[in-house]
């Protein structure tokens, strides 16, 4: 994996737990409007949208230089739009980029030949 991947790989996943927690917290602050006279649902709204903006062009270019398969792509597409999918998608790329440095030190120091 060359810098650029890996770099962009660590955007999207910098990007994920934060859209996650911006979901949840307009979730609720949409039931407290309802419920209550507090209204921050403009300005979560607004914080959500900037976080979820960057991770569809953190995605984008994730998927373009991994060179994810379709069915990756989406899986990681649809965790964006789940409340707290964000949260899965940042283990799971913190697990891909664990086990790309794994193998990178086994090929480094001649272990896999691959």
């Amino acid at each position: 994996m060359d810098i650029k991947t890996a770099t962009a790989l660590r955007r999207l996943r910098l990007v994920s737990a934060p859209e996650a927690v911006s979901f949840l917290l307009l979730l609720v602050c949409s039931v407290l409007k309802r419920t209550t006279d507090f209204n921050a649902v403009p300005v979560m709204g607004m914080i959500h949208g900037v976080l979820f903006i960057l991770y569809v062009i953190f995605w984008a270019d994730a998927w373009n230089r991994a060179k994810w398969p379709l069915k990756t792509a989406a899986l990681y597409f649809v965790l964006s739009v789940l409340p707290a999918g964000g949260f899965f998608a940042e283990r799971k790329l913190k697990r891909a980029a664990e086990d790309a440095v794994i193998a990178s030190r086994a090929r480094k120091e001649g272990i896999v030949g691959a």
